[in-house]
């Protein structure tokens, strides 16, 4: 299962296959959420929900419990200047946020990660094209991914359409990683570099892609609750994240409903997924 190249957990086709159903869980509670945000709620309720659907389809929370000081929630909910991390309580969602939704779910002892962003009511323009860019990065970077390739070739996708739409701030201090039989594994996945740099890109690599981007500054704090992390100006930041893998087929994306099936072909990408 483990790759001699940096201890990669490299799974068989099987695996993958069981690892779509954990994503696929990830995929589907992340569309209900992403239809019931609105203003009046609270990211608690959210919470509630997501963790609901979980556990109603099999699944385990993948974040209730993880890391130090133990993450409280079975989502990530950010708002606005919050990027990543952050936890669900009493907060109100009020017409003009954004609220990050970051979530995962264990199946049968596989992971699956993903994450949006969603607009709550009315949002400015120049939020709403944030969260258009940095969505957008994220398929960029998946279909620079090819099997013979370098983990680096994604996130140099990344940085070079964010880069392309603007002055926006990517993160560096945090990054994508591999997933499997645990939620963060080998290897670290930039959002930023050069292309050719990195572990190669082998069949049964699964990895999650996550591009974090603010409308100003790449710099962060962890705030007091030692989880949430916001941006030093106060700048709205936007979080987009997708499970995927390559086949000889093509790319799989194993968060997204459809598998990603229909982004990737207009990108040009040939769909891997079974």
């Amino acid at each position: 299962m483990f790759s001699r190249e940096r201890g990669l957990e490299i799974k068989t086709p099987g695996q993958i296959d069981q690892m779509r159903v954990a994503g696929l869980l990830v995929g589907e509670t992340l569309d209900l959420l992403r239809q019931a945000v609105e203003p009046g709620m609270t990211t608690g309720d959210l919470d509630r929900l997501a963790e609901s659907n979980i556990r109603d389809h099999g699944g385990i929370p993948s974040f209730k419990g993880y890391g130090v000081p133990p993450f409280p929630a079975t989502i990530c909910a950010s708002v606005n200047d919050e990027v990543v991390h952050g936890i669900p309580g009493d907060r109100v969602l009020e017409d003009g946020d954004v609220v990050s939704i970051d979530c995962g779910a264990i199946v049968d002892g596989w992971h699956g990660d993903a994450a949006i962003t969603v607009a709550v009511g009315e949002v400015k323009p120049e939020v709403l094209e944030l969260m258009r860019v940095t969505e957008e990065a994220l398929w960029r970077g998946m279909a620079a991914a090819h099997l013979g390739g370098r983990v680096s070739d994604i996130g140099h996708a990344i940085e070079r359409y964010v880069r392309s739409q603007g002055a926006y701030g990517i993160l560096e201090d945090y990054t994508g990683h591999g997933i499997g039989t645990e939620m963060h594994m080998p290897p670290n996945v930039p959002n930023y570099g050069k292309r050719g740099k990195g572990p190669t890109l082998v069949e049964g690599l699964a990895l999650a892609v996550e591009p974090m981007v603010t409308l100003g500054s790449k710099h962060t704090d962890v705030l007091e609750d030692e989880w949430t992390v916001a941006t030093v100006d106060g700048s709205y930041a936007a979080h987009f994240e997708h499970t995927f893998t390559l086949t000889p087929q093509g790319a799989w994306v194993l968060t997204a409903v459809d598998g990603g099936a229909a982004r990737l072909a207009e990108l040009g990408v040939p769909y891997g997924g079974r």
